[in-house]
């Protein structure tokens, strides 16, 4: 099964006990030179299959009450009350052990990283916070215009944001915006000038891919197309695999606006004739670029500047809170003594000092600054949800198959 060989793969990354038994788990402290991405990762899946597993159970738990009550009818309702509210305290005592057993793994301390089942524009209102996306469509000419389809109009997209508004300003309209009314509701927004960007795709694995060889099997390797930039990573096709695990990252120049949408694509490796297209997924760039919740590379749980969990992004905890705050107009932040920081007018606590690589500790505003980027949502009228360090589950599909997942 997966799960067997995952948790070989964590034994071969040494990625903690894992395999054998709680007791055996708690005794092997992880080497943090062992631990690489994979470790975080694999213990990352660990933990939304535990989630999955408990919302499962509580859904069933929910449905077999919802019977009970519907079987009883409505004579029986007042004794009904109790007896529903039995299961739920027994539901209490059942998830009280259950933190229990990430505690005992924690000693292995494996940061993790939040693993999406799905995409991520599906959990942050597909990046529309402030730009939105018009097609512009090409006028029908003739006849043999009229059945053609919407897609094959196209000829363009319009970004933008549109806002109708009654002046003089309504009071709370002022109060939510925070800055001078009379020059309209868009102040702070980027410049429109074209703007190098670099773009790291990473990609882990695909699961589940239809077969597309005789065998029932196929030969997946990956395709990338974002503007002029097209790679096909055809030398490394995983042979005979609908489960390939790719564990790559591609970099790629880009200009926005020209180009910002990313297409990744698996294609089937053919010794004879032509590729097949598996099926292919496409990234708006732009908009995750602009969103207000920073969906780059996300913010992660801990700063760390060395091992397996090193700060990624290239801007610091404390650099993205200082260019929030301004953006947002926002009071903060005020870094105090005693590993406290003041934002807006909410207090955030967290430790002051950071380890380098030989275990010398320095005092540092990083983790505090983290501490608010993680509760960003909190801060009254400029917060909102931060992408968190993540992987996201982007389903592929066919032109030739809509609407069926590949």
């Amino acid at each position: 099964t997966e799960e067997e060989k995952e948790k070989k793969k964590k034994k071969k990354k040494g990625g903690g006990g894992g395999g054998g038994g709680g007791e055996e788990a708690e005794e092997e402290e992880p080497d943090e030179s062992m631990l690489d991405w994979w470790s975080k990762y694999f213990a990352s899946i660990e933990t939304m299959k535990e989630q999955l597993r408990q919302q499962e159970a509580a859904a069933a738990e929910a449905e077999e009450k919802e019977e009970m009550e519907i079987g009883e009818g409505s004579k029986a309702q007042a004794k009904n009350k109790d007896k529903s509210k039995a299961p739920k305290d027994d539901k209490k005592k059942k998830q009280q052990p259950a933190p229990e057993l990430p505690e005992k793994k924690n000693k292995q301390k494996i940061d993790e990283l939040k693993v999406f089942n799905k995409e991520l524009e599906a959990e942050f209102d597909n990046f529309e916070d402030w730009l939105h996306t018009f097609n512009l469509l090409r006028g029908k000419i003739g006849d043999n215009d009229d059945n053609a389809t919407e897609e094959e109009r196209i000829v363009g997209r319009f970004k933008g944001s549109m806002c109708v508004y009654k002046v003089p300003l309504p009071d709370d309209v002022t109060k939510e915006a925070g800055y001078d009314p009379t020059f309209g509701m868009f102040q702070g927004i980027p410049s429109n000038d074209p703007i190098n960007v670099l773009v790291r795709v990473y990609i882990v694995r695909a699961t589940d891919l239809h077969p597309a060889d005789i065998n029932g099997k196929a030969d997946p390797y990956i395709a990338i197309k974002l503007g002029k930039t097209d790679i096909k990573d055809k030398e490394n096709y995983i042979s005979k695999q609908l489960n390939p695990v790719f564990g790559k990252s591609f970099d790629i120049e880009a200009t926005f606006p020209m180009e910002s949408m990313l297409t990744v694509a698996v294609y089937d490796w053919d010794l004879v004739g032509t590729d097949d297209l598996i099926g292919e997924t496409k990234i708006d760039l732009e908009n995750r670029f602009y969103s207000k919740h920073r969906a780059t590379c996300g913010v992660s749980q801990t700063y760390s500047i060395h091992g397996y969990n090193t700060w990624r992004d290239p801007m610091k905890p404390s650099q993205i809170l200082s260019k929030l705050c301004k953006e947002g107009k926002v009071d903060g932040p005020h870094f105090g003594p005693g590993g406290r920081v003041k934002v807006a007018n909410r207090v955030f606590t967290g430790p002051t000092e950071i380890e380098d690589e030989n275990g010398q500790k320095k005092p540092t505003d990083e983790h505090l600054a983290l501490a608010v980027l993680r509760h960003w949502e909190d801060i009254p009228r400029a917060g909102c949800r931060l992408v968190p360090e993540h992987v996201e589950t982007r389903p592929l599909l066919n032109p030739d198959k809509p609407g069926i997942e590949q």
